[in-house]
Order: C-alpha cells, then structure tokens, then sequence
C-alpha cells in the first residue's frame, strides 16, 4: 500500500517549484517540438490519510483518479483593479471573497488519460469529445481533454463520486480565481508579465511590456511548465476551464462567500484560464470567459475539485 507523504507545506511548494523550474528548462526545446513531458507522481492514499489531509498534501483517491492539491481557506480580491491593463467589464466590481474551509483542487486539467477511465468504466459519454474532433491529432494521454461540454464536467465528477465516496465537483468561479492566484495580487501568478516559457498561449503577443515567444498552436501535456504556489499547473493558458457558475456580465450581486453563482435559466457558463491560441491578456488570474453549455471546442477542457470531510 502506498501512504502519504507529508511535509511542511513550504518545503513540499519549495521542492516543487525547483522540480519544475528545472525541468521547465530541459522541456523548452522539447516543447516546441511537440515533445511530451512528465507529470509528477502522486500516491494513493489510504482512509486514514484521508481523514487527515493537511494543506500543502498531494493525493489521489484511487489508481484512476486525478492528482489533487489541499489549497488552504483565505481572502482575496476578486476581479481586477482599475489599473490592470486590459481590465474588462466583466471583472468589476473588484469585491473580497473569503474562502472558509481547506478544499481540493485538480493539480493539472482533467487529461485524456482521466477522461479515458471515466468512458471506460461507463461514467462518461467519451463520444461527444471524439465526434467533435477528438485530440486534434496532438496526441492524448497527459495532454489535456479538450472538446469538453458543460455536461461532460459534471459526468466526470459524479462518476468520481461514485468511485470513492467523496464529493468531487466542478471549482466555482471564486475558487478558479483563488487558486490560480494563490496569494497574488498581480495580473499573473507569474507577476506583471508572463512568457512562453511560463504557460502555453499564443506567444507572439504580449502583455505589459513583455517580449514575444513561442505560439505553439496545440495544447502541452500536463505539468510542462512550473506550477503556482499552491503547486497547480497550467492556470494560464492551455485549455480555458469550465467552472460551475452562470454567466453574469458583472459581479454585481456575486456570492462573497466562494460558492457558485447560478440561476435557473442558465444557457451559458463561466470559463476562465485562457487557451493556447490566445494572448496573455485572456490569461490573466482575473480574465472571464463564457461559453454556450452545449459547445465543445478544442481551447475548451477543466479542472476538478473536492470537498474535503
């Protein structure tokens, strides 16, 4: 039986980040390449460890289901402030959200690989993906499912659910924001700027001040680039990532407390992360998306979450 591992959740992100910035520089030529890269590898814990999750800890539930990360209950500022270049509409009015409880979030997006066991153990409809296109001929396993609709990210929790007992979910659109912060203030986690180097989007146009990079034009396997502090990856660019909220035009009226904001009649949903074909600004940790329920498009996947008891 494998068990947890724990340590401090300053020397578990210290030793992370060095992984990853270590690794980030041997996969640059790769990555241009189309070269895959490795994912770390995380235990499956017992019930015992379960129980006794701590922020910082890296876990699976069982053999088939995706890594999680404990991100710890805070405040931040959501939406963007008036000085933020690029600032849209949609990301006002800036409003104080208090996460009250430690919850999971997905270390990477959900992969083909995850999506893979849920269709084959019959929680999921892998047709919809595959008839609209499929993994575009990039290659799946780690790389990200992409062709995702709303409906597909609340099969692949639910069948989660099922498999282990636990309440796994859909992030909302506060916790997207707070994770893929994880402590900042700034446009990125990354800081004023980000480069290629740093996420996967359409490189040849900047941000800030920064300077052109790569456009790579596909989406990268999953942990190619260093994660944030809170040990995630890829919550700039790549895929954007459905959360569970409604779309709304404003945070006028927006929950303070983290839970989703939804409505009876809800045709469209939030997405948020930016993708790989599109330039830094829609990948800042402030930037909203919306997306038609029933679209599948290949910039378009998401990252799970998990209450945790």
């Amino acid at each position: 039986m494998t068990f947890l591992i724990r340590r401090s959740t300053s020397r578990v992100l210290g030793a992370v980040l060095a992984l990853a910035s270590s690794l980030a520089v041997a996969e640059s030529t790769a990555l241009s390449s189309g070269a895959s890269s490795e994912t770390l590898i995380v235990p499956v814990i017992d019930t015992v460890a379960q129980s006794n999750l701590q922020v910082g800890d890296n876990f699976r539930d069982c053999e088939e289901c995706p890594a999680m990360v404990v991100v710890p209950a805070g405040e931040f500022m959501m939406g963007s402030p008036p000085s933020e270049p690029g600032r849209e509409s949609n990301e006002v009015p800036q409003h104080k959200v208090t996460i009250s409880k430690p919850f999971a979030a997905g270390m990477y997006e959900v992969t083909w690989d995850d999506w893979e066991y849920c269709v084959k153990d019959g929680g999921c409809d892998g047709s919809g993906p595959e008839n609209s296109g499929g993994d575009q001929g990039w290659g799946k396993g780690k790389r990200p499912v992409g062709e995702i609709s709303f409906q597909d990210t609340q099969d692949y929790p639910r069948w989660l659910t099922g498999k282990t007992g636990k309440q796994y979910r859909l992030l909302s659109e506060a916790e997207w924001e707070y994770v893929a912060r994880a402590g900042t203030t700034t446009p990125f986690n990354t800081g004023e700027q980000i480069t290629s180097s740093q996420a996967n989007f359409e490189g040849n146009y900047t941000y800030n001040g920064s300077e052109k990079g790569i456009f790579r034009n596909k989406s990268t396997p999953a942990g190619s680039f260093p994660p944030n502090a809170f040990g995630l990856y890829d919550v700039h660019g790549n895929l954007w990532e459905w959360v569970q909220d409604c779309w709304h035009e404003s945070y006028v009226g927006a929950p303070p407390d983290g839970s989703a904001w939804e409505t009876d009649d809800c045709p469209e949903r939030t997405v948020r992360s930016g993708s790989f074909d599109n330039g830094p600004v829609n990948m800042r940790s402030a930037a909203r998306g919306e997306n038609i329920i029933t679209d599948r498009t290949d910039g378009v996947g998401f990252r799970i979450g998990r209450t945790l008891d």
